[in-house]
């Protein structure tokens, strides 16, 4: 790690160079195998809004996203944030991927999502996503543990302080720093059950803007990671026995939901879930059965079920919430792997209602065949 500490103090004083007026364009999108891939454009001045930025391609063939003789992906912009790796006017930008006979490729999922929350935008419905991550040295080795055997049990780790309870917090206090230079709305962080595990959490968002805030949340994470000689796992399950999975809670409130009696709109929710119980499990995340078993917080893949405080439930409705009458109300079946398009965009079609022009389902579908 200190050479990479070292490489970084070098670069450092590069970063400080005049652009003379030039802008770099980090252009992030997702490839075909739920991966993040970016590359670097020069704009001739600084970025104000979206239309200003040009549309771009990659070669998809590289990155399981089209056959090599017809290869050329196409990068439309959708949202862009502060570059906090090279800062001054240099952006992040988010792009969703498109083929080039106008369709979008069969791994964008904001597509299909976006038209959801567009005919649902008067439901006003937030999430808050509950990111959690598993850190693993460049041998793959589960970082911080020791060489060749196991940690204590699970107990002092979870929210922990101190050597021995908690790992890499110096990449952990950059990477939200990281965030906040970007505007993206990470609410927090925490050290997780399983020691060098943690979580950080993104919202409240509104509609498909929860998905570009986790993907680019995401990004940063890896980018960070890199200078610190870090891998990242966002595997469900990255250690058999008896150790805590990852997940990614997902946290819904609608405005019905939010007022004085909402109550009533949660349980109705939380009714329609359980109605579609299978169609959901199939979009929220791949491997995520060896992490729902009933235990280790979570409830079964294969049963559907719903209480007050309950983190061995599929729903978890707060204490807070049932105490006060309105709120919002948790599912905690998702994976740490999911595509947040994919989870968000079918909670608002369960919940709110589906649409002829989308289907999350056979959304998910279309990839896989």
């Amino acid at each position: 790690m200190s050479a990479t500490i070292e490489k970084t103090a070098i670069l450092a004083k590069y970063l400080d160079l005049d652009q003379r007026g030039a802008v770099i364009a980090e252009y992030v999108w997702i490839d075909g195998t739920g991966n993040i891939r970016s590359k670097g454009r020069t704009l001739p001045r600084k970025i104000n809004s979206l239309d200003e930025l040009p549309e771009w391609n990659f070669d998809g063939s590289s990155t399981g996203q089209a056959p090599g003789h017809d290869s050329d992906i196409y990068l439309k912009p959708v949202a862009f944030y502060p570059d906090p790796f090279r800062k001054g006017d240099n952006i992040l930008v988010l792009a969703e991927c498109w083929n080039n006979d106008g369709t979008p490729n069969k791994f964008n999922h904001r597509h299909e999502a976006a038209k959801l929350f567009e005919a649902h935008k008067d439901a006003d419905i937030w999430f808050g996503l509950e990111q959690e991550y598993t850190l693993f040295d460049e041998n793959d080795q589960v970082y911080g543990w020791p060489k060749g055997g196991y940690p204590a049990p699970q107990g002092p780790y979870y929210c922990g302080v101190g050597t021995g309870k908690v790992y890499a917090r110096d990449m952990i206090e950059a990477h939200y720093r990281a965030c906040l230079f970007a505007n993206l709305r990470i609410s927090g962080i925490n050290a997780e059950v399983m020691p060098s595990q943690w979580e950080f959490q993104v919202g409240p968002c509104t509609g498909i803007s929860m998905g570009d805030e986790l993907w680019m949340a995401r990004y940063l994470l890896s980018r960070v990671a890199e200078e610190f000689g870090v891998k990242i796992s966002l595997h469900p399950k990255p250690l058999k026995g008896d150790w805590n999975g990852a997940g990614c809670h997902t946290n819904v409130s609608t405005k019905e939901m939010r007022l004085p009696g909402g109550m009533k709109y949660i349980d109705d929710a939380i009714d329609k879930l359980s109605k579609r119980h299978v169609e959901h499990i199939k979009l929220y995340g791949a491997d995520n059965d060896l992490r729902l078993t009933g235990r280790h917080e979570t409830a079964s893949a294969t049963t559907f079920s719903s209480g007050v405080a309950n983190r061995g439930a599929s729903v978890r409705i707060p204490r807070s919430v049932a105490k006060e009458g309105y709120g919002y109300f948790e599912d905690r079946r998702p994976a740490s792997n999911i595509d947040p398009y994919l989870v968000t965009g079918i909670i608002c079609e369960t919940v709110c209602g589906a649409i002829d022009s989308a289907d999350m389902t056979k959304e998910f579908e279309r990839e896989s065949s």
